[in-house]
């Protein structure tokens, strides 16, 4: 395969995974939609109640695949073969350990169902659902370990590819299964084959494109780079804990706190945030490999050109995408799913401004995943999961569900939303972080700003839903977008973007060309 650069690797997996996350949004909205006017309400709190669960039991996983991926960058860059392998078997053996303990953990998790789950007695067959749920967990840890390797060579969207494919004919089967049959269980049956054959095809790939992963015989790391692993993933772990108890508890303690009820209006409130999320972060992820290969071939200037750039990007969509959500959000969860799952309009601010909040920081977490940056910033991701939890559950008791979300707000406002950049520009672009951050209030202030102006006219259209739900999507496709366009159309962040882009296309221009 001929080597490409960094900006074309980027492109490909960028391009594939925003193609393959909105068919997985669409096919994922029809079965959820599906699943709703189908199926009693609790089972839509307890799909989304499971999957929070192995979330949190998936710290067990000590932050595997962004250690072994970072370690995986410098051997991957040289074409040193055996220490790639070295590294795949470690991961191989780690991955194992880490099946064992999600399978322990899990067990342990059902004597207190009756904690977790308020109102047990609106689901039937409730433990047996939630070992299905634990078995498909388990077996992923077994197979998709070798979609590290694809990563570190910058090849992400071959993985993305098969689980777009997998995902679609999931939806479907379970679309099929619900309208016949209304049996749950068949449902999350059709998601764990589906899982399986999905990291089985993924698994005969790698296989496939890198013959050395069935030796049997590998070098041994040396004691120094065994080290250096156990030391990155214990400051991922504390990383782990972090992320899950900021981002995978909500649905806890709603559940615990406000009812199962709660759960089911997020679950749909979070298809569609957590899908529009999931779109964005593809497209930061699909850069990772190459942002890794940039941090072991360039230095301090060249990567912060890129990374300003990048976060420059990463304020310019999550800040349309917050606007367009509080917007819009509301009336399509009404239509869809039906009046009753609807939140009140503060719920769904709180909500949007924690999207945007997240997503600005998405840059950072990716230049300093990639970057091997896990330590410096690991006991912060303890103070913020600390935070979230004790407000959460302080705001919870007081304001339901509206302050268990606050809760989120308010540690990441005090952590991650500041420390992620101060560490990245102290440690890998030695350099002073005062004018990131001058940056940084100027995009939140203008984003505001026009989120303000777009909901005033917002707030003029009337008419049937349709139209005003037309006449909203039009006011947020073209207000938010023309005036980032006239304030930043000068900035060095957009001309380099533009001149990024105008190179794919014409590399793109002179592939065609010379095929004909």
């Amino acid at each position: 395969m001929a080597k490409k650069s960094r900006t074309e690797y980027s492109a490909r997996n960028t391009t594939v995974a925003m193609v393959a996350n909105v068919t997985a949004i669409l096919v994922g909205y029809l079965t959820r939609v599906v699943f709703t006017h189908t199926l009693e309400d609790a089972y839509v709190g307890i799909n989304g109640l499971f999957t929070n669960i192995l979330n949190v039991l998936a710290l067990s996983e000590l932050g595997l695949g962004s250690a072994i991926t970072y370690a995986l960058y410098r051997p991957v860059s040289e074409g040193d073969l055996e220490k790639q392998k070295s590294y795949m078997r470690l991961y191989r053996q780690f991955y194992r350990i880490v099946a064992g303990i999600v399978l322990v953990g899990g067990l342990m998790v059902i004597p207190f169902m009756d904690i977790l789950v308020k109102d047990q007695d609106k689901v039937e067959h409730l433990i047996f659902i939630y070992l299905m749920y634990l078995l498909n967990s388990v077996i992923s840890y077994l197979l998709i370990y070798k979609a590290a390797l694809l990563d570190a060579h910058q090849l992400n969207y071959i993985g993305v590819l098969y689980q777009t494919v997998f995902l679609i004919v999931q939806n479907l089967l379970q679309i099929s299964v619900i309208l016949l049959t209304k049996n749950f269980i068949l449902y999350v049956l059709i998601f764990i084959l589906c899982t399986i054959t999905n990291n089985f095809c993924i698994s005969r790939k790698a296989d496939k494109m890198y013959p050395y992963l069935k030796d049997k015989e590998a070098e041994n790391l040396s004691k120094q780079e065994k080290n250096d692993i156990y030391r990155n993933v214990r400051a991922m772990l504390m990383h782990k804990i972090g992320k899950v108890a900021v981002n995978n508890t909500d649905n806890l303690l709603l559940s615990s706190i406000v009812g199962i009820t709660s759960v089911s209006c997020y679950s749909n409130y979070y298809l569609v945030i957590g899908s529009v999320k999931q779109i964005l972060d593809k497209v930061f992820l699909a850069i990772s490999a190459s942002v890794g290969n940039l941090g072991v071939e360039e230095k301090g200037e060249r990567i912060k050109k890129i990374f300003e750039a990048a976060f420059f990007a990463g304020q310019w969509a999550f800040g349309f995408a917050a606007i367009c959500l509080y917007e819009l959000l509301d009336s399509f969860v009404g239509v869809s799913f039906g009046s009753q799952f609807v939140f009140s309009k503060d719920i769904t601010l709180i909500l949007c401004v924690n999207f945007y909040l997240m997503g600005t920081c998405r840059a950072t977490m990716i230049f300093r995943d990639s970057m091997g940056l896990f330590r410096y910033d690991r006991y912060v991701s303890i103070l913020e999961a600390v935070i979230n939890l004790v407000v959460s559950i302080i705001l919870g008791m007081y304001w339901g569900t509206a302050g268990v979300f606050l809760g989120t707000t308010i540690s990441t406002l005090t952590t991650s939303l500041w420390v992620g950049p101060y560490i990245l520009y102290k440690h890998k672009l030695n350099c002073p972080s005062r004018s990131f951050f001058a940056r940084y209030a100027l995009y939140g202030t203008v984003t505001f700003g026009v989120w303000f102006c777009t909901d005033l006219l917002c707030r003029r259209i009337t008419g049937s839903l349709a139209a005003m739900w037309a006449g909203r999507l039009v006011c947020c496709l073209f207000i938010p977008n023309l005036v980032y366009l006239l304030l930043y159309h000068r900035t060095a962040e957009f001309r380099l973007l533009m001149r990024k882009a105008l190179g794919i296309l014409k590399n793109i221009k002179d592939q065609l060309l010379s095929r004909h």
